[in-house]
């Protein structure tokens, strides 16, 4: 019997009627296009299509259908409604092609690097809380069992090992993960459903809540509830001197210069400010709603870093986090 084919992205858009429009294309090596659907007449997209560029593109396609799959089936009590549903797994020129539902609301990253935006204290404040707010209901509805918090540095050093270990000092790293490990081990964590990538790029916002979060390809059904607390106060940091000449001051954040890559992550560490203390604080409360002590904000902190060190699909990115881990770590 003939195998039939899955239905085409063209034929979709065809059926749906109405209009298309194409997101930027990222630079990432699992780069994809994003294409919003409209229905005829509406002024809102009613779906969503990821289509690869690449063979990685494309296995981040199919894992985050798995992923999306996986979570329709459990229970996210009022963060439901913030997840994309599967609605159709097409095929584009031979690609894979996965098409969602539509989420309301604007790119959290948007506002950030609008004028200004992270220079002041309210709009930094608002956006903090209404992630801290969604995490808190996530972990809620998902709590599931525990495990010792060195459990967010699973096969981290040998992932390192094996992506770095060539390079200069990385011994040293290897040790640093392993000593961390050592002083995360003992605190236990609630297991939840863990998104991954939590950063402000995959938040939509809508009447300060978040509205909705997108790309689940690296999501977990279980896993240490700390790891999208600690990736958004990261992610959010490192982008604080995104608009400012190397060399200079960073508008509202005073000791802070736009000096060397993740500076703004440094910031956070080792700054004082009202910056530092909203994102430090962001970390502790979050810790100590998980029932952790919230001076343990800093190695949860550097335990990501090097997560993102070992996991990162960009090379670079990975190696400029491992470096970064490597200064800090130093100076704790």
């Amino acid at each position: 019997m003939a195998t039939l084919a899955k239905p085409t992205l063209a034929s979709f858009i065809g059926e749906l009627g109405g209009r298309a429009a194409c997101l930027a294309l990222s630079r990432d090596p699992n780069a994809k296009l994003t294409i919003l659907l409209f229905p005829p007449g509406g002024e809102q997209p009613a779906y969503v299509a990821k289509v690869p560029t690449t063979e990685a593109a494309a296995r981040s396609v199919e894992r985050e259908a798995a992923r999306l799959a996986d979570l329709a089936g459990r229970e996210l009590g009022a963060t439901t409604a913030t997840v994309p549903a599967v609605v159709a797994h097409l095929e584009h020129h031979g690609w894979p092609v996965l098409v969602t539902t539509a989420l309301p609301g604007r790119s959290m990253l948007a506002a950030y690097h609008s004028w200004r935006h992270t220079a002041r204290p309210e709009s930094v404040a608002a956006d903090l809380a209404a992630a801290g707010a969604w995490l808190s209901g996530l972990h809620h509805a998902t709590a599931s069992g525990a495990c010792g918090l060195e459990a967010s540095l699973d096969r981290v050093a040998e992932a390192i090992r094996v992506r770095f270990g060539a390079r200069r000092d990385t011994a040293a790293d290897l040790a640093g993960v392993e000593g961390l490990g050592r002083r995360l081990a003992g605190f236990p964590v609630p297991t939840s459903v863990v998104h991954g990538d939590f950063w402000p790029g995959n938040l939509l916002v809508s009447d300060c809540q978040v509205s909705g979060v997108i790309d689940w390809e690296m999501a977990r059904l279980e896993g240490p509830a700390t790891r999208d607390l600690a990736r958004f106060a990261i992610a959010y940091s490192l982008y604080l001197d995104r608009h400012t000449r190397p060399g200079r001051p960073v508008p509202g954040h005073r000791g802070l210069r736009a000096d060397r890559w993740g500076c703004g992550v440094d910031y956070v560490m080792n700054g004082t400010g009202w910056y530092p203390g909203l994102a430090r604080a962001f970390v502790r409360d979050g810790l100590e709603r998980l029932g952790l002590p919230g001076r343990c904000w800093r190695d949860v902190l550097l335990a990501d870093l090097a997560a993102i060190a070992a996991e990162a699909d960009h090379a670079e990115f990975a190696w400029n986090h491992l470096l970064l881990f490597r200064r800090l770590r130093e100076r704790s």
